[in-house]
């Protein structure tokens, strides 16, 4: 399911971060879920994401995110 969100919190040296989607609901991603080309280095909290769902054995978790046009 591919939803609009904004990154709400990165740990960068760890490698993960968190976006919150429309309804406020936090999906957690790791750097191996960022689309290609992107790097976690180039995410800031605040920044407008596109990006997949799915489930985890965590929670849900946000994959294939990419920055929106």
């Amino acid at each position: 399911i591919m939803a609009n969100g904004t990154v709400k919190r990165i740990v960068s040296d760890r490698g993960f971060g968190f976006i919150a989607d429309e309804e406020g609901k936090e999906f957690f991603f790791h750097l191996s879920g960022l689309g290609s080309g992107l790097a976690i280095e180039s995410l800031r909290e605040g920044d407008r994401v596109t990006f997949d769902t799915e489930r985890s054995d965590r929670g849900p978790r946000a994959t294939n995110v990419a920055l929106a046009e």
